[in-house]
């Protein structure tokens, strides 16, 4: 999830707006005042590039605290290790400036795969230390002796930005992304109700599936926030782990929801009490106001409603007929999804709970496992080639024009190349950053060669400066803007360069912009025609993945937890949904499956635990044995178009033959889990075949 993504998801209430609120107010104005604190420093300090200092604080800048102190952190460690990387680079091949920007374009490859493997803002720390190396060791070419003070000054700079960013952030009017995780989670769950509403009642398809979108997104926000929660305070650490889990149940509920949709059948007379119930329940939740400030009565009644699920029902009478074994596990199965969603949407309202009560002791829970995520290494690779070959061929053409300002040019060609690589359309990206660059240009140009040297000092600095940062800082807290705000209030300070003494100097000036501009057109023009990146396939990667985690989940001896599967699940979906929205309606049907392949991940762990019941008769263990086998056959070598193979029919003969044999609620269950598998993959059969990635 990009910086950007994550940002319009914190902020959701500013997209339908189209007047700065009040939080964005706070926000510019902290931002401005921070960065026009660490020029200040910066000047007393006498430091050589002042603007970088500035510059940071406006890169830093996020709406939550934590996002904030995260991004500055990395960004920290990040400069640390390109300015290392560049003191050795240099110092071992600064004699050969040809093998220097080789090696340099090697470093910003392997930065840029890394980079691409990690998740923000781990991904933004690997790709700053590539870059970074390219910018100090290119001034550095030919006097290698003076690059320790170019990476010591540059550490120094990055150092004060950060630092004034961090303290403004956290100590004036702050956000913070515990108080952030608490707002998104309630509102989550209201949009759960929602849906479920409308899923209960026949809504409108697409307004089901926007809602679907969102809960998705939402739930990586939710794990992305853990992490800048326990950054703001340690003492969140306590309360960590339930977001965890709570997103795993969110997740869920959702995929409940979404069966009982796919799979209404009114006439059904024991469900008929059960849904009603349900839909009046998520009715009046998403209805009441201030609904959450007080869980206790909605988890009362909705543990009731799991309860009354699990419970045997009147069943038709058994006249050995299939009919009759179809009607007692149909109604079986929607029970079971019902009470699914009620005990899911029970423990994420347990989950909001915890999040608001600190505990002040160690949980005696078994600690969460690692949240596993997906690593396309395919395109890891390619982001790397690509921004590594981009970055030595204008390298090359600069060393043989011996074209000063080309330097410039690499450098953007370095940054844009590796920041950019992994977004979902890195063209989009670097156009935004293009066009906020170029708006920048003439604002630098009034300000720095023509207001500046007639009228010096820091006092008409900030008089000329704040007028046109703080709209910018305000763009920055619009989703809609941030891409090209940030993009003008950066390098509107670049191509400014503030110093004590400003200097009518045009032709430098120019000269420097326009090599900026070009080496961000030269990374675009990277983008779409070397190596260029194709959505579909990496959706279908993602695809192929989430197919073979079912298939481990068939056939591996060691039963996994459930909440690994979980994590693991929602991570492949949220991994689909940018790449989904590249491929506009063809992918809708992706995004069904893959929520579809969550319902069938559990029920594939029902069975597992089912033979594993002593209760279960030994025909009926090597039953669901040689069922997941064909499942797991089914779902790695099955291609699409292709007929599907037996497995289905199987799973619904072998319910029918439970449902015969027996009236014991743990057969009927497994009877019931069958069922479900069947219909998921009835209703998104390709998605549940191998496809050519």
């Amino acid at each position: 999830m990009t910086w950007t993504r994550l940002k319009e998801l914190v902020e959701t209430p500013l997209s339908g707006l189209t007047q700065p609120t009040r939080s964005d107010w706070i926000f510019a104005l902290r931002t401005v005042s921070a960065g026009l604190i660490a020029l200040l420093v910066a000047y007393a300090l006498k430091l050589d590039h002042p603007q970088w200092a500035m510059m940071t604080v406006f890169i830093v800048a996020q709406p939550v605290a934590g996002m904030v102190l995260a991004k500055g952190f990395y960004r920290l460690l990040g400069t640390l290790a390109g300015g290392l990387a560049a003191v050795g680079i240099t110092s071992l091949f600064g004699a050969n400036s040809w093998l220097l920007v080789s090696v340099l374009a090697l470093w910003i490859g392997v930065c840029t795969l890394v980079s691409s493997l990690l998740r923000n803002p781990e991904a933004y720390g690997a790709a700053l230390a590539g870059y970074t190396a390219m910018i100090i060791s290119l001034p550095a070419l030919g006097q290698p002796h003076i690059v320790v003070d170019l990476a010591v000054a540059r550490c120094a700079e990055i150092a004060l930005g950060i630092v004034c960013a961090g303290v403004t952030s956290r100590l004036i009017l702050p956000k913070l992304a515990a108080d952030a995780i608490i707002s998104r989670l309630k509102r989550s769950i209201l949009d759960l109700a929602e849906y479920a509403g409308g899923a209960f009642s026949n809504g409108d398809p697409a307004s089901l599936a926007a809602l679907q979108r969102k809960l998705i997104t939402d739930a990586q926000t939710l794990a992305e926030m853990r992490t800048y929660a326990r950054l703001e305070a340690p003492s969140f650490a306590t309360r960590a782990h339930p977001v965890r889990r709570t997103i795993g149940q969110l997740l869920w509920a959702l995929s409940a929801a979404r069966a009982l949709h796919s799979h209404r059948r009114p006439k059904n007379a024991a469900l008929i009490p059960m849904r009603s119930e349900l839909k009046a329940f998520v009715g009046e939740l998403a209805a009441t106001p201030g609904a959450l400030d007080d869980t206790g009565p909605w988890v009362a009644r909705l543990d009731a409603i799991a309860s009354k699920a699990r419970e045997m029902p009147d069943l038709p009478n058994d006249d050995g007929s299939n009919d009759t074994a179809e009607d007692k596990v149909g109604t079986i199965t929607r029970l079971t999804i019902a009470g699914d969603f009620a005990e899911a949407l029970k423990q994420v309202m347990r989950g909001l709970d915890a999040l608001r009560s600190p505990v002040s002791r160690k949980s005696s829970e078994r600690a969460q496992p690692a949240l596993v995520v997906h690593r396309d290494y395919q395109a890891a690779w390619r982001n790397a080639v690509r921004a590594a070959l981009a970055t030595l061929l204008v390298a090359i053409f600069w060393l043989t024009t011996k074209w000063s300002e080309a330097a410039g040019t690499v450098i953007l060609v370095a940054v844009v190349s590796s920041l950019f690589a992994a977004r979902p359309d890195p063209v989009q990206s670097a156009w935004g950053f293009f066009t906020g660059t170029l708006i920048a240009l003439p604002f630098a140009f009034l300000v720095g060669q023509v207001a500046l040297p007639a009228l010096p000092g820091f006092g008409w600095f900030t008089l000329f400066v704040v007028p046109i940062l703080v709209p910018a800082a305000l763009g920055m807290a619009n989703p809609r803007h941030v891409g090209v705000a940030t993009a003008f209030a950066i390098n509107f300070l670049a191509f400014l360069s503030p110093h004590q003494q400003m200097i009518y100097d045009p032709g430098p000036f120019f000269a420097g912009s326009a090599s900026i501009l070009v080496g961000i057109l030269i990374a675009i023009g990277v983008f779409i025609v070397v190596l260029p990146a194709d959505p579909w396939v990496t959706v279908e990667r993602i695809s192929q993945a989430m197919r073979e985690d079912l298939a481990r989940l068939c056939l591996h001896e060691r039963i996994p937890r459930r909440s690994a599967f979980e994590s693991l699940a929602y991570d492949r979906i949220n991994q689909l949904m940018p790449q989904v929205q590249q491929t506009g309606r063809k992918g809708d049907p992706i995004l069904g499956g893959s929520i579809s392949a969550v319902t069938v991940g559990l029920e594939v762990l029902r069975l597992r635990h089912a033979q594993l019941n002593s209760a279960v008769p030994h025909e009926t263990v090597e039953s669901i044995g040689n069922f997941l086998r064909g499942l797991a056959r089914e779902l790695l070598f099955r291609r699409p178009g292709e007929p599907q193979t037996a497995t289905v029919a199987v799973a619904r003969q072998y319910a029918a033959s439970i449902a015969q044999r027996s009236d014991r609620l743990e057969m009927l269950q497994i009877a019931a889990s069958l069922r479900i598998i069947a219909a998921a993959m009835e209703d998104y059969p390709d998605f549940f075949a191998k496809g050519r990635a």
